[in-house]
């Protein structure tokens, strides 16, 4: 039964197929000649009901296209330029132009007509031999037609020279072999056309394309491209490419609402055939949208776009279009289209007609002579040789060389234009050109009209605003929406929108947020500045002033005011203080490591001599006020040696520093700065804390042991004691290096020049109590032995009644007649050799010995057991020549 039935259909089709006439359709335009040349123009861009075709009957077509038209004008007027110049000699040029009606495969159909030979086109093994009437094929405007087409040729290695069909696909020679085109690759276009966008800063665009292969190779070329480039696409809509198709209205209404869903993305990237676009025109216009698009060379000259209603409306338009010049005579060719003797062309004639009238069309015959110059923007067209020739052409057109490449395509470049408004329509106008060598874009942005923004400004289309110099993205989900972020110290970035900041280079810093790095400014104590010009002063002032005490010391040594002040420690003393005050000197200039050393060196053994010697004379007014106790007094007096302690002092602060400077020394202090801070401060770091906590603490230990010595003795009346000085001196110093703890525990940048001023304060406060004071009263005579005397009574009268509470005997004060005078003390016993003298109350260089004696009796000598009378009746009379302060 099913064999039945399929027999049955098999009949049928057969029967029709036998019934069907051979019919050849012809070409639309022909001109005879040698050679002939087969030219594919889309003058009409639809075919009529193409969805309800069940038979493959004759195509209908529709929608006149004036551009194609004048496209297939210029290569007509190319050929009869040839003709009439004799460029080829003893050869004349033809031409067969079929319309394929902007589909593929009305396209195979009419290149199957091209290659037929008495209306049929042979099936082959071999086509080496293979004869037809065109030599060469021109054509198709679109790539959807070319590529199908280039396919099929490859078959025969037919040659094809497309002037338009720009799909990167089509430079691939295995697949083409035969295919050449006198416009760059789309590979360059897609370059280019993001070149554009990131010349105005344009970061953030929506992608609209077909879906032929066209409109898929440059999607994905530009996708590839922008990515590169740091353009992130907003969104990718695609349209079918089939303008009858039933789904194109409904796409193009969502298309339209997904670019009204990304207002950010103010520039779209449009990759259409013009009647796409201008349906998608059509319905921006209805909803108020504007936008900056960006045309493809499918439709940047697009006159049916350009005179569309409302064409103002939709907001500017930029593009690309290929590099394009006059063709001689070729507008006056347009006023006057004339039809050759035995030519025909049918596109002429239903051009002149398709504005007339039906029922008088004889009103046509002489139309507008300037509209098609005046509308249509004249292109470029190349004629050419064979294939076996095409590739080895090189001319020159204005000015310019153009060849073929290995790839078969021309490296020309583009146009960029942009349209502007020309009263209701838009005109293209040149704003600049993309050059493949070297791949760069040139714009004029003085020349480009701006209609979409206010004040002429360029659009803005980001999804986020650049991120000024100084500071870096912080990318979310997509790299084109980020956030800044101020660079932080030791980074810059000057340019704007940085990935990243960049590290500063070597010996350079940066704050935050910086455009640049700059070397820190290094920082020491300099010899011009304000507080070292201070301290210098100071030290200056100081070392005159020791000058000036050493001098009236020197000058009044033989007064019982500086002999009891112990010249020699006074002397040492003020060595000292010289010492220290150079050490503050050192503080000052760059800092080195034997600066460094040197600073505190200097500082500890100075200072400490100063003090040792401030020891000595607190010790014996220690045993000054320790001769009312004997058995201390004798134990006491026998380690007071002055020069040892002074020695031994200062020699344990010796030792102090050597340790230091051998296990942790001091040295210019290597810490970085502060990353907040553009200033290096050079400064001198102490090495081992440990070292420079015990040199201070040593010398804070003897100044306290001074403190306490003369604290003890501070009911010593100050005539015969440096009790007070001693304290108050002892004081200053302790107090000045207490405050400095702070400073130095927390680093601080001040700490040399804080240390300075403490080592000038701590040297003018032993200055200013114990030198000034005695130059002063040595000076001007306030040390009369009347003062003494007066103070010495009371003394004397406070002691003997001490002594008296305590079971002592007392007398009288006795004076004698001659020049000596006597006082008598009750005192402890001691023998006679044991005089003040010895206890340090008066000098021994004028009074070597005192005597113990009475105006009445004469005391026993001082070998004398006897010498030691019992505590209840004993009595010691002193003669004293000159009594005073020590």
């Amino acid at each position: 039964m099913c064999l039945h039935l399929l027999s049955l259909v098999l009949w049928a089709a057969l029967v029709q197929v036998s019934q069907t006439n051979v019919y050849i359709s012809p070409p639309k335009a022909f001109m005879d000649g040698d050679v002939i040349i087969g030219i594919l123009s889309s003058v009409h861009s639809t075919i009529d009901n193409l969805q309800g075709r069940v038979r493959p009957e004759e195509f209908t077509c529709s929608n006149f296209d004036q551009i194609s038209f004048v496209r297939m004008l210029a290569a007509i007027y190319t050929i009869d330029s040839i003709n009439e110049a004799n460029f080829l000699p003893g050869v004349r040029l033809g031409y067969a132009v079929y319309d394929p009606c902007a589909d593929a495969t009305k396209a195979l159909h009419s290149v199957e007509q091209m290659l037929s030979t008495n209306g049929s086109l042979p099936v082959m093994d071999d086509y080496s031999e293979f004869r037809p009437q065109v030599k060469v094929i021109l054509g198709a405007r679109y790539s959807l037609l070319t590529i199908p087409v280039a396919k099929l040729l490859s078959l025969y290695l037919f040659p094809q020279i497309s002037t338009t069909s720009s799909a990167v696909v089509l430079s691939d020679k295995l697949k083409f072999p035969g295919f050449l085109r006198v416009i760059p690759s789309d590979v360059y276009q897609t370059e280019a056309l993001v070149q554009l966008i990131r010349h105005f800063k344009w970061n953030w665009v929506g992608l609209v394309s077909m879906d032929d292969d066209y409109g898929k190779g440059v999607h994905q070329s530009f996708l590839k491209d922008a990515e590169e480039a740091g353009v992130c696409v907003a969104f990718e809509q695609v349209i079918p490419h089939y303008l009858g198709h039933a789904e194109s209205e409904r796409r193009i209404k969502e298309v339209a609402k997904k670019i009204q869903l990304f207002p950010e993305a103010q520039v779209v990237m449009v990759i259409l055939r013009p009647e796409l676009v201008k349906m998608l025109f059509e319905e921006m216009i209805r909803s108020s949208t504007t936008r900056v698009w960006i045309a493809s060379d499918a439709w940047s000259r697009s006159t049916d776009v350009a005179t569309m209603k409302d064409i103002n409306k939709v907001g500017d338009i930029l593009g690309f279009n290929f590099i394009s010049g006059k063709i001689t005579g070729f507008e006056q060719y347009l006023q006057n289209l004339p039809i050759g003797p035995g030519v025909r062309n049918d596109f002429i004639v239903e051009y002149k007609q398709k504005d007339c009238p039906d029922d008088s069309p004889e009103v046509c015959s002489k139309p507008n002579a300037d509209y098609l110059v005046k509308n249509t923007d004249l292109p470029v067209f190349y004629g050419e040789r064979l294939r076996e020739k095409l590739q080895k052409v090189n001319f020159t057109l204005d000015g310019k060389t153009h060849f073929f490449n290995e790839d078969g395509d021309f490296e020309n470049g583009y146009d960029v234009i942009m349209w502007e408004p020309d009263g209701d329509h838009r005109r293209a106008e040149v704003k600049g050109n993309f050059t493949i060598q070297p791949r760069e874009v040139v714009v004029n942005n003085h020349d480009i009209i701006w209609t979409s923004t206010p004040n002429n400004t360029i659009p803005v289309s980001r999804c986020s605003l650049p991120c000024p110099p100084g500071s870096s993205k912080k990318v979310f989900n997509v790299s084109c929406c980020y956030s800044c972020t101020l660079c932080i110290e030791g980074y810059y970035s000057d340019r704007s929108d940085e990935d990243d900041c960049h590290r500063c280079p070597n010996d350079t810093w940066s704050q935050k947020g910086w455009t640049k790095c700059e070397p820190r400014t290094v920082k020491y104590l300099q010899w011009s500045d304000p507080y070292p010009i201070a301290l210098l002063v100071g030290v200056g002032v100081g070392l005159l002033l020791l000058i000036i005490v050493f001098v009236c010391f020197i000058v009044y040594r033989n007064t019982v005011l500086i002999t009891s002040a112990n010249l020699l420690m006074s002397c040492f003393m003020m060595v000292g203080l010289a010492v220290s005050f150079g050490s503050v000197v050192l503080f000052m200039g760059e800092p080195s490591i034997h600066l460094c050393r040197a600073q505190q060196t200097m500082y500890a053994l100075g200072f400490t001599l100063c003090v040792s010697c401030i020891l000595v004379k607190a010790f014996r007014t220690f045993l000054a006020f320790m001769v009312f106790d004997p058995v201390r007094h004798r134990r006491l007096k026998k380690i007071y040696k002055p020069l040892i302690i002074m020695v031994l002092a200062t020699s344990v602060q010796g030792l102090v520093c050597v340790f230091w400077l051998i296990y942790d020394t001091p040295d210019v202090d290597k810490t970085e700065p502060s990353n907040q801070s553009m200033i290096h401060v050079l400064q001198c770091t102490e090495g081992s804390n440990v070292g420079f906590g015990v040199m201070h603490g040593y010398i804070a230990l003897l100044a306290l042991i001074c403190f306490l010595l003369a604290f003890k003795g501070r009911k010593v009346p100050h005539d015969f004691s440096e009790t007070g000085i001693i304290i108050f001196s002892m004081l200053i110093h302790l107090f000045v290096w207490l405050c400095f703890i702070p400073i130095y525990i927390t680093k601080n940048e001040s700490r040399p020049i804080v240390q300075a001023s403490a080592i000038l304060v701590s040297n003018y406060g032993i200055i200013f109590c114990h030198f000034i004071p005695k130059c002063y009263r040595a000076i001007w005579g306030h040390n009369t032995t009347e003062r003494i005397r007066a103070r010495l009574l009371k003394f004397s009268e406070s002691k003997n009644r001490s002594s008296v509470d305590s079971g002592l005997s007392s007398q009288d004060l006795v004076l004698d007649s001659g020049s000596h005078r006597s006082v008598s003390f009750a005192l402890p016993p001691f023998k006679s050799s044991e005089s003040l003298t010895d206890s340090g109350f008066l000098p021994t260089s004028r009074h070597p010995s005192l005597t113990s004696a009475s105006p009445q009796s004469t005391s026993p000598s001082a070998e004398d057991p006897s010498f030691y009378p019992s505590r209840a009746d004993s009595v010691s009379v002193i003669t004293l020549p000159e009594v005073t302060l020590l």
